[in-house]
């Protein structure tokens, strides 16, 4: 099974590759570009929805490992059918604004179609059982969404979304070798990490092509997903991927707790995440994405595995994760307004 999940991997990267190209010529040929305006983390008008690539070629090797015998018939249906809808809204939103109420239906209806077909974790029984069910299709779907468009808002800067997905996606591959998850996880972790790694080929700092909502949300979408199926055998597993995609998960809701309390529109575009605050301080996208990366490797990977090997201390790990980054966030000015601290 190793063999197999090899050469779908590496045909998933070469296919990723050479097609995020093909998308960079016709969105450059139909002036499919992201133009900068005061909001903007580019200087250059950029072609945008190379995640396109991503989604199509993920779908691919998902069939491609169902085929192999190595993922789950409902896993499959519910990456596909979910990540289609995700994908679509998405490209549409690349070339023309769909209302944020339509994206969110969308993002919610993909949420029932997983959960449908997967069920949620189970977070009690006994007398109970009903209300606790409900409660977890509730806080599953909510978890869905809201990871979903995590990976939109954190999507604003060279390689720091397709970067991220390649370590959580290879990181949660890599906790299941040490059988910490499951293998059917993991084949399809591995496909959709070599995927966004065709795709980084192009979006690395200097991007040449942005990943676009068709990617960003596909992204946020299977990874949701991914980590639900894994925590329907382990409930310990949820932490893991809470852990491996600490950075994202930290910086993005202590920007929307602070906007939330200032009452801002949270449809409303800003340059104001911790991510965006250090790129305009290092003048450079490049150093944030690697930082991004050295934290992961350094800090949030180790502690995934302490968590999986320690389930009765994962929510302290969590917690003691957590924390730093949160810091850090605060320090770099995660939410701030930029009028009152400059740019």
């Amino acid at each position: 099974m190793a063999t197999e999940a090899l050469f779908i991997g590496i045909g998933a990267l070469v296919l990723s590759l050479l097609l995020t190209g093909w998308v960079r010529r016709v969105a450059l040929s139909m002036q499919v570009l992201d133009v900068p305006n005061a909001r903007s983390s580019h200087a250059t008008p950029t072609p945008r929805g190379g995640g396109l690539a991503i989604a199509l070629v993920s779908s691919a090797g998902f069939v491609a490992v169902y085929a192999v015998g190595a993922l789950s018939t409902d896993l499959l249906i519910a990456l596909l059918g979910g990540g289609a809808a995700v994908a679509l809204v998405g490209a549409i939103d690349d070339r023309r604004h769909v209302p944020s109420y339509v994206r969110l239906a969308v993002h919610f209806a993909a949420a029932i179609w997983a959960l449908a077909w997967l069920g949620p974790p189970v977070f009690g029984s006994g007398e109970h059982a009903l209300a606790w069910r409900v409660l977890s299709y509730v806080v599953s779907a909510l978890a869905i969404v809201w990871t979903l468009n995590l990976f939109n808002f954190m999507d604003g800067i060279d390689g720091i979304a397709a970067s991220e997905a390649v370590f959580v996606a290879w990181g949660a591959a890599a906790l299941a070798v040490l059988g910490l998850l499951p293998s059917d996880v993991a084949m399809a972790s591995f496909v959709l990490g070599a995927a966004c790694c065709g795709f980084l080929c192009w979006n690395w700092p200097p991007a040449r092509i942005f990943m676009g909502d068709v990617g960003s949300g596909f992204l946020g979408f299977v990874l949701a997903v991914l980590a639900l199926a894994a925590a329907r055998d382990n409930a310990t597993a949820s932490a893991a991927w809470l852990l491996l995609g600490g950075v994202f998960f930290v910086d993005a809701s202590v920007t929307l707790l602070r906007r939330l309390i200032r009452r801002e529109r949270l449809d409303q575009a800003h340059r104001t995440h911790a991510y965006q605050w250090l790129t305009r301080r290092w003048n450079s996208h490049r150093r944030v994405t690697l930082a991004v990366l050295a934290v992961n490797v350094s800090w949030l990977l180790p502690a995934a595995a302490l968590a999986s090997r320690n389930p009765h201390l994962a929510v302290w790990i969590v917690l003691a994760a957590f924390l730093p980054l949160i810091l850090i966030a605060l320090w770099a000015g995660a939410g701030q307004p930029e009028v009152s601290a400059g740019s």
